[in-house]
């Protein structure tokens, strides 16, 4: 009996050390767990993805505090995925490509549409690429993707720069004021620019429409009729206050909330209009014309190689020199 009362404590005391990094885990779980979680997308549609998952609560697994931001300029973007202020972002797919081939420690989750950029010009003036020759044309973003896009879909249709104008702009928004302000013959735009072009002409009696569509456009170069142009990107940041298990909790929620947004477009617009900052007529007016999607970046991957590969034949440092390895489709 005297023994047995010696050996206990000494069991006890190696069980309780045996125990101890299970507990550390559990309470680091809980830390994590308890950071506030913010997700970061442009003014752009495919960011509604985003919010519609925190509205409903589907993110709540992850952190107890989930909200949104909006980066207004590429420029701000990188600056805090590089610092690391920013840590699940959507971000132009190339984008991701070039950070991460640069050493910066970013994965892609997922694509988020499979393309929202058009020209959009006045009724009957500019029915394909050819048709923009001797003419000015806004473009959003100098040496982003919305440029990299239009000059690709220029030589496809045995065009350069050289043969047209182009006026480059800061913002979406600004190519919109040139295209009303009669600045300009066309504009290319993304969702919702674009719904905000033809609605605000629209007041003015004038017929604006989406007179190129640049996902077929493209189809030239990639043999696709689609082009991934924006996906959810996190850091290691992000794993390592969520946990690994937190990227497959997120692009469950995204593909629920994709699901709710393309269902019903205005429910999804008043649900996500505040935290987007963008009116709610122009959200729902854009869902349908944005080509929602919140597919796997693995799944994903043929349709971002063909559009890699497209953009590194103009400059390989486009997407950091070479197609991304494995790691970087985060699921």
């Amino acid at each position: 009996m005297s023994g047995s009362r010696e050996r206990t404590p000494l069991l006890s005391r190696r069980s309780f050390v045996a125990s101890l990094p299970l507990a550390v885990a559990g309470l680091r779980s809980r830390a994590w767990a308890a950071e506030p979680l913010t997700i970061w997308g442009p003014p752009a549609t495919p960011s509604v993805i985003a919010a519609q998952a925190i509205a409903s609560g589907a993110l709540a697994s992850i952190s107890p505090s989930v909200s949104f931001k909006t980066w207004k300029s590429p420029d701000e973007m990188r600056a805090g995925l590089s610092s690391g202020t920013m840590t699940a972002v959507i971000v132009p797919t190339y984008a991701a490509a070039n950070l991460y081939n640069r050493g910066l420690a970013v994965r892609l989750v997922n694509v988020l549409t499979d393309g929202l950029l058009y020209v959009v010009a006045p009724g009957g003036t500019v029915a394909r690429v050819a048709d923009l020759k001797g003419r000015r044309v806004a473009v959003p973003f100098r040496n982003d993707m919305p440029d990299y896009i239009f000059r690709r879909m220029l030589a496809d249709a045995s065009l350069t720069a050289d043969d047209m104008t182009i006026d480059y702009s800061g913002t979406p928004i600004e190519a919109v004021q040139m295209l009303l302000a009669g600045r300009v013959d066309a504009a290319l735009l993304s969702e919702p620019a674009a719904s905000v072009a033809i609605v605000r002409a629209s007041l003015s009696l004038k017929t604006f429409e989406r007179a190129i569509d640049c996902q077929t456009a493209l189809a030239v170069s990639t043999g696709r009729p689609v082009i991934p142009q924006a996906g959810l990107a996190v850091t290691d940041v992000f794993v390592r206050r969520y946990g690994e298990p937190a990227i497959a909790a997120v692009q469950s929620a995204f593909e629920q909330a994709v699901q709710a947004v393309t269902r019903d477009p205005s429910a999804a617009a008043s649900a996500t209009a505040a935290m987007l900052e963008l009116p709610r007529p122009m959200i729902e007016r854009s869902i349908p014309f944005s080509k929602l999607v919140a597919r796997a970046a693995s799944a994903a991957r043929s349709d971002l190689v063909a559009l890699f590969d497209v953009l590194a034949r103009q400059d390989p440092r486009i997407i950091g020199g070479r197609q991304p390895d494995d790691r970087f489709y985060a699921i």
